[in-house]
């Protein structure tokens, strides 16, 4: 069995994240991967069973680096508002320095790839985050809603003004960031 070379790993896992932003899953081929990657079809199989075996292991290493880069310097033992700014601001910069994976990991989350791969595998990657939450709620400072609803209403609207900033729709600077974790905060709080 041949050892994987770590850089046509990497250069496969980049042509992916890149071919399926530019042009979608539809559109997306083995070859048009291998092409992009530098490398022949026969050298993806060697990594990947399939083109869904690849997509998913595109899709587990995206959100592995996001998940350490939200998490990444919060100290877990701070006030609840403290941790939820932290976390906040991690995921923006996330967002800010890797967008072709965020981007990416959005794409995944909208398709109904997602639906027929294995969640448990990333489900435990945010749990400081979700303890955070939960947390929160024990001593009654978030709102006693399900926690999806409660990330739902605090990130994704900081996630749309990030992704709306990287299409240069949006100038997210520091003061506005401010008002807006701060927005999702009051969207939260008990």
């Amino acid at each position: 069995m041949r050892l994987r070379d770590e850089n046509k790993t990497e250069a496969i896992f980049n042509a992916t994240i890149q071919l399926v932003n530019a042009i979608g899953f539809s559109e997306i081929s083995i070859s048009k991967i291998a092409k992009k990657a530098n490398v022949s079809a026969a050298t993806i199989y060697i990594y990947f069973e399939n083109k869904e075996d690849m997509l998913k292991e595109c899709y587990l290493k995206s959100k592995r680096l996001m998940s350490d880069s939200v998490i990444k310097g919060v100290d877990n033992t701070g006030s609840t508002r403290q941790q939820f700014e932290n976390y906040t601001r991690n995921f923006v910069e996330f967002i800010m320095k890797n967008s072709d994976y965020f981007l990416f990991i959005e794409q995944v989350s909208n398709s109904p790839l997602l639906q027929n791969w294995c969640l448990d595998e990333s489900s435990n990657l945010f749990t400081p985050v979700f303890d955070m939450f939960e947390n929160g709620k024990k001593q009654l400072l978030i709102k006693q809603e399900d926690i999806n609803l409660l990330i739902m209403y605090s990130m994704l609207p900081i996630s749309q003004l990030a992704k709306s900033h990287i299409k240069g729709q949006f100038n997210l600077d520091e003061s506005t960031l401010n008002k807006a974790i701060q927005m999702s905060w009051d969207a939260i709080k008990a």
